[in-house]
C-alpha cells in the first residue's frame, strides 16, 4: 500500500519470495521440511468445508438448483469476458 502499487500485497511478497529463492539456488532445508510437512496435511483443511457441506445438506437441496444456475452463468460469462479480452489484445498486437 505505501508503494502505490497496483498490485497486492501478498502477490508482491510472492515475486520477492520466489525471486529470493531463484537467486539463492532454492530453499533452505528447514524451509523445504516445512512446506513438504505442510503439504502432508494440506487435505485436512478440506474437512470442514465437507462438513459443512453434509451438515447444510437440506439447505443445498433446497436452494441447489438457483446456486446451480448462478455458478454456471457466472463461470459462462467470465469465460467468455475472457475470450474477448484475450481476442481483443491479440488484435491490439
Amino acid at each position: 500500500r505505501g508503494l502505490n502499487l497496483p498490485v497486492p500485497g501478498p502477490v508482491v511478497g510472492m515475486l520477492l519470495l520466489f525471486a529470493i529463492l531463484r537467486w539463492r539456488g532454492g530453499p533452505p532445508a528447514q524451509l523445504s521440511a516445512t512446506a513438504h510437512g505442510i503439504l502432508a496435511h494440506l487435505p485436512l483443511l478440506f474437512v470442514p468445508a465437507g462438513v459443512g457441506v453434509i451438515v447444510h445438506l437440506p439447505l443445498l437441496a433446497r436452494e441447489g438448483a438457483p446456486l446451480l444456475v448462478a455458478i454456471v452463468v457466472s463461470t459462462a460469462i467470465t469465460l467468455l469476458a475472457t475470450g474477448l479480452t484475450v481476442h481483443w489484445l491479440r488484435q491490439r498486437k
